[in-house]
């Protein structure tokens, strides 16, 4: 183990938690499960393959924009940066980044899947020895309290969020995670993220349709974990994966479609399901400029820079909090 590797803080939800969500989910007039529960360790994987198809061109895009403006980037937010990743990852953005900031504070990757967030954790640590990386296992939705590096003064608090995770939240929840994290960095401090823009149906459809099918491979296997961790008896043959742009709420909407009528079962409790009903798993937002610079503004933030690809297709945005950095110890 690298010496620059701290003990793992463990915040993650518990089994209790998770069978509340998919109980309560399952029990609405439009059934959903919360997104969170697609990572497990072979969920994780899974996405991290569907990062690498050629449909889905939010990795790469965002890849590219790293790259290009990397360096304005980490001139932005300036030394001393305990840089703290929300929902890190294989965090293969992570070292784009971290390789130009200077004399940063800490790393503190947060993740729900444990062992994908140890190897990530493992693997920064080597690469970036003079580094203290410090990981978190925790839904980063709910609060938990940061590590306190011991080598180094932190200067600044800075939320990473790439991969436009913040698409995946309703926009009333999207706001409240926009204020909290505002809340947490402080006075002073900012937010790199990700934010997936608006464009053309085809395109949009074709990244979470994948030829290939692992998009529909990720979808099930929330089933499959369910009946693992949970108890349930989902047939998991007997769904298929969906995904459809809704134009109106401007969002992909990914869904489990139940191929007959059926019951389930989680933890004892009956759900029937008609044929051609719909499980809800994920929705991924999609917003205009002008969009999300209403909803940081309205959070707390000041979008201070933008940076986008030649296409359009993608952002990459600094909020920043309004005044001077002051206590930057704190949680998120």
């Amino acid at each position: 183990m690298s010496e620059n590797l701290g003990t793992m803080t463990d915040f993650s939800p518990d089994d209790s938690v998770m069978l509340k969500d998919v109980l309560r989910g399952l029990a609405l007039p439009q059934k959903n499960i919360p997104s969170l529960y697609f990572y497990d360790q072979r969920g994780s994987e899974l996405f991290d393959a569907i990062t690498e198809l050629p449909e889905y061109y939010p990795t790469r895009t965002e890849i590219g924009i790293l790259e290009r403006h990397g360096a304005e980037m980490a001139a932005a937010l300036g030394p001393g940066v305990r840089l703290i990743e929300l929902g890190s990852g294989s965090a293969l953005k992570t070292e784009l980044l971290l390789g130009r900031l200077e004399d940063p504070a800490a790393y503190v990757p947060v993740e729900i899947s444990r062992e994908h967030l140890l190897a990530a954790a493992a693997r920064i640590a080597a690469d970036f020895p003079d580094l203290e990386v410090m990981p978190v296992t925790a839904d980063f939705t709910e609060p938990f309290d940061l590590p306190e590096p011991a080598r180094r003064r932190v200067e600044r608090n800075v939320a990473f969020f790439p991969g436009s995770t913040i698409g995946n939240f309703p926009r009333g929840m999207a706001a409240d995670l926009l204020a909290a994290t505002c809340r947490e960095v402080g006075a002073g401090g900012a937010m790199l993220i990700g934010v997936d823009l608006v464009k053309d149906r085809a395109t949009l459809e074709r990244a979470y349709n994948d030829a290939a099918g692992v998009t529909a491979q990720f979808n099930l296997n929330l089933l499959v974990r369910l009946n693992r961790e949970l108890g349930a008896d989902f047939d998991v043959a007997a769904f298929r994966h969906q995904a459809v742009w809704d134009e109106d709420a401007a969002r992909i909407e990914m869904r489990l479609v139940s191929t007959r009528a059926q019951r389930v079962q989680v933890a004892g409790r009956p759900f029937e399901f008609a044929a051609g009903e719909v499980l809800v798993t994920e929705y991924s937002h999609k917003y205009t400029p002008a969009v999300f610079r209403s909803l940081a503004e309205g959070a707390g933030f000041r979008v201070a820079r933008t940076w986008t690809d030649p296409e359009g297709l993608f952002s990459v945005q600094l909020l920043e909090v309004p005044g001077a950095a002051q206590d930057s110890s704190g949680g998120t």
